[in-house]
């Protein structure tokens, strides 16, 4: 019985061992994912140039309400923000563009692969990496706006990649109203974004839908994705607006989940 009772313990001190050790592994290539991240960070905004444009006639108004009291004709006289993607293509022939998101973190180029998985573990020189980059959905067309752009990265606990996604879901940033605004950059065009819903939700693909049949049917998920965001925005929606999607984890089973719909865009072309 001794006998016995001295195997189970010695089993489960080896467990308990290759546990900790396990865990140190995990932390260690955490990290240097991490760090290989932020040297790529450092280059890209070495070689990156960024303006910002001040509005002008050139610059379209999309779709804008009645209500002149409405937060979008404050929203409009935010400066485009302009990329020069030409070095970073050099890096990554896949880089589509730049997005910033205003009161967080969010200020990289994003990429798209002809999947949705590629970029979960390669960074932007495309090195495995499990920290993963910022990806457009790869159904997208960023030349030619879908109904519903849709941009994912990973929720990473150092507040990397989407990690500061989850800041929308705090009080202190709804209650900011300069952060209701999203800026993009593409080849094909400098775009403003306005915010108009955020929540976190167990995991779902009925808000990454890109096609829809009719007018009809895209109204309906403007309706759906509207009212389910846990703060209320003064924004009105039809079919004649595009939406920008952002996406990230915010538990295993949960995402967090942004839209912003399109208010001004300049060509570059």
């Amino acid at each position: 019985m001794d006998k016995k009772r001295f195997k189970n313990k010695k089993f489960v001190v080896m467990l308990l061992i290759l546990g900790i050790i396990f865990s140190f592994i995990s932390i260690a290539l955490w990290y240097k994912d991490r760090v290989s991240v932020q040297n790529e960070t450092d280059l890209i905004n070495k070689v990156v140039k960024l303006e910002e444009k001040e509005p002008d006639d050139t610059q379209l108004l999309v779709n804008p309400p009645l209500d002149r009291n409405n937060l979008y004709w404050k929203y409009i006289n935010t400066p485009l923000l302009e990329a020069d993607l030409s070095d970073l293509k050099d890096i990554n022939s896949e880089t589509m563009g730049w997005i910033q998101v205003l009161g967080t973190n969010i200020n990289y180029p994003f990429v798209q692969h002809n999947d949705n998985e590629y970029y979960l573990n390669h960074s932007f020189k495309r090195e495995k990496n499990g920290a993963g980059w910022v990806f457009l959905d790869s159904r997208n067309n960023i030349e030619n706006l879908d109904k519903n752009t849709i941009i994912y990265a990973h929720g990473r606990i150092d507040s990397i990649m989407f990690g500061t996604l989850k800041n929308i879901t705090k009080s202190s940033w709804y209650e900011n109203k300069n952060n209701h605004i999203i800026r993009m950059s593409t080849e094909a065009h400098n775009t403003l974004w306005q915010v108009f819903s955020v929540y976190h939700i167990k995991t779902t693909s009925d808000y990454i839908v890109n096609n829809f049949r009719n007018n009809s049917s895209y109204d309906n998920f403007l309706k759906l994705i509207k009212e389910r965001s846990i703060y209320k925005f003064d924004v009105d929606l039809n079919s004649n607006d595009n939406v920008l999607t952002l996406s990230t984890c915010y538990s295993k089973s949960e995402r967090v989940v942004m839209h912003a719909k399109l208010i001004k865009q300049e060509s570059n072309k």
